[in-house]
């Protein structure tokens, strides 16, 4: 039967009403369903789960037992208790518990269990993430100059309870602290230490003064490091810093020109002194040396001659003149007391010709050691008669 066609009056299934449509939806002619039917259906419906058949009625609707469905509801709230109440704190986090909105207890990483919620509240708190926060800004040195800044801090949370309760905003607030903390150290430091080799200085400096301001506030929060970014001039100055840091190096640079040229030239100045100063003390020794050795010998000479003065100083006489013509080519005899053979010193001679002339024309023959016998003659002539007088 096609869906154009007129109904059947004496089909009396509702299934086969041709005033419902294909899904087995009523006619719009009908009013809406009745509630109490479709409680029954789920009714119906719960006790097929639990194995029990449904009962029909006079109005051809099926019950259940309603003891099953509160059964079920017990159960799920058990399992929403027991969820409630069981708590898996991570090896990282801490768990803060509240109840009724006041602090309790702080849970330690593990299995934990609480009263349930709305009673307890336990929030969780990851105390060993690291975080960071960056600042920058221009401030004022010591020395009134501006300055670019930029400023890593790293931080985390090392007391739940003070993180949560002791401070509103604790993020803002360490915020607002290294702002202070960092404007505190660069205006007390002067621009060339800042440009320069205070980067390092001044982080640790920061790190302090923020991490005590952090524990006047009780913030629960530790600060693991400060990094400072070399800092730099704002760029409307940024060529007149660049000229004045030039002129920095080119002054360091000489001070180490200078420094250089004073550690090589002090060493040899020291040990050209050293020098000077150990000579005139080999000389001061061997002129008191030699001091001390001509007046003992004088003390000798003096008592030899309060002996015998007169031969005393025939032979000082006789030595002087040996000393001074030693180096001349004259030659000196004794023709008195001597014999009537002369011997010429011809080795003298031969050694020290007069000046102008190449030599002597003197024979081969003669033998020139008798020759230069002539003053040891009369030195020993001489020792003879000092002998004999005495």
């Amino acid at each position: 039967m096609g869906w154009n066609e007129p109904p059947d009056k004496k089909n009396k299934d509702p299934r086969k009403d041709p005033n419902r449509d294909p899904w087995g939806g009523r006619n719009q002619d009908e009013g809406p369903p009745d509630l109490d039917e479709i409680v029954k259906k789920m009714q119906a419906g719960f006790g097929g789960l639990f194995g029990k058949k449904s009962s029909t009625t006079k109005h051809g609707s099926g019950g259940g037992s309603p003891a099953i469905i509160w059964v079920i509801l017990l159960v799920l709230v058990g399992l929403v208790i027991a969820y409630n109440v069981t708590h898996q704190i991570d090896q990282q986090e801490r768990g803060v518990v509240k109840r009724f909105g006041r602090y309790v207890t702080t849970l330690n990483p593990g299995l934990r269990f609480t009263l349930p919620t709305p009673i307890d509240e336990v929030v969780r708190v990851n105390v060993g993430q690291v975080r960071s926060i960056n600042h920058r800004a221009s401030m004022l040195t010591q020395d009134e100059n501006i300055v670019d800044v930029e400023v890593a801090v790293q931080w985390r949370i090392n007391d739940p309870f003070n993180y949560l309760f002791n401070v509103r905003q604790p993020a803002e607030t360490l915020r607002q602290v290294t702002e202070s903390a960092v404007r505190s150290v660069i205006g007390k430091s002067k621009l060339d230490f800042v440009l320069t080799e205070g980067r390092s200085e001044i982080a640790s400096r920061q790190k302090a003064l923020i991490q005590k301001i952090l524990q006047d506030y009780a913030a629960g929060i530790l600060v693991v490091t400060v990094e400072m970014q070399p800092a730099k001039p704002p760029d409307a100055v940024k060529a007149a810093f660049d000229d004045a840091i030039k002129a920095r190096e080119d002054e360091q640079r000489l001070v180490n020109e200078a420094e250089a040229y004073r550690n090589d030239i002090i060493p040899r100045a020291r040990g050209e002194a050293a020098r000077v100063r150990e000579e005139a003390n080999g000389y001061k020794a061997s002129s008191i040396a030699r001091a001390e050795g001509d007046a003992a010998r004088f003390n000798q000479l003096l008592a030899e001659y309060s002996r015998a003065p007169a031969i005393t100083r025939k032979r000082l006489y006789i030595e002087s003149i040996e000393s001074v013509l030693t180096n001349t080519n004259k030659v000196l005899l004794d023709a008195e007391g001597g014999n009537s053979l002369m011997y010429l010193p011809i080795d003298k001679l031969l050694n020290n010709p007069p000046s102008g002339t190449s030599g002597f024309n003197v024979p081969r023959t003669v033998d020139s050691e008798s020759a230069g016998r002539t003053v040891q003659d009369i030195r020993d002539r001489l020792t003879n008669r000092t002998r004999g007088a005495r």
